[in-house]
């Protein structure tokens, strides 16, 4: 199965209402489309590395294991999805110009969360990891994109309860089945 939709899918439900976004309006309010442009090349580089991870786990483990860390990555997500965003570190006392604020703020942030995640477990279980890295990079440039123009405020009012819920249903839903899948129950 190719990886592009499937990550695109998961990364736009699971970032939705995420940190990356917030960052990127607050950011882009105060410095200008220099630190979108440094957000969005560092979340890409982290969704080229969690690809690139996939790769290498994805030879020591059996399909069905495969199977399982999506499901745990996809559950994952489904857990986290109903939190609210809150940054704590608005990045107001960095003095960096607004590319390199924009790209290593997001880097400190995004390192490691929840979308990366899913594109690690996406690409162990496929053999595409380009796919599964522009599919996740577009999905996290279109975020970022949308949360930049509409600035931090029109960003808050968007109708997150509802996001939530649905992205919340749409991945658990997703990863019991996959989970049962692998665990030879469905």
């Amino acid at each position: 199965m190719d990886p592009l939709v499937p990550a695109f899918v998961a990364v736009l439900l699971a970032g939705v209402s995420d940190r990356p976004p917030l960052l990127a309006a607050i950011l882009s309010d105060r410095l200008g489309r220099g630190a979108l442009w440094g957000t969005i090349v560092a979340q890409a580089t982290g969704f080229a590395l969690a690809a690139i991870g996939g790769v290498l786990v994805a030879p020591a483990l059996t399909p069905n294991a495969r199977n399982a860390m999506l499901a745990l990555a996809l559950i994952a997500a489904a857990t986290a999805a109903p939190i609210p965003a809150r940054i704590k570190d608005r990045l107001d006392s960095w003095r960096l110009p607004p590319f390199p604020t924009g790209l290593f703020g997001m880097a400190v942030l995004t390192l490691g969360d929840r979308s990366q995640f899913l594109v690690f477990a996406l690409v162990a279980r496929t053999p595409d990891p380009v796919a599964g890295a522009i599919g996740a990079s577009l999905a996290g440039a279109v975020l970022l994109l949308a949360a930049a123009t509409l600035g931090e405020r029109d960003w808050q009012k968007l109708p997150f309860t509802a996001i939530r819920i649905v992205a919340t249903l749409l991945l658990g839903l997703t990863g019991a089945v996959v989970g049962l899948g692998a665990l030879r129950l469905l």
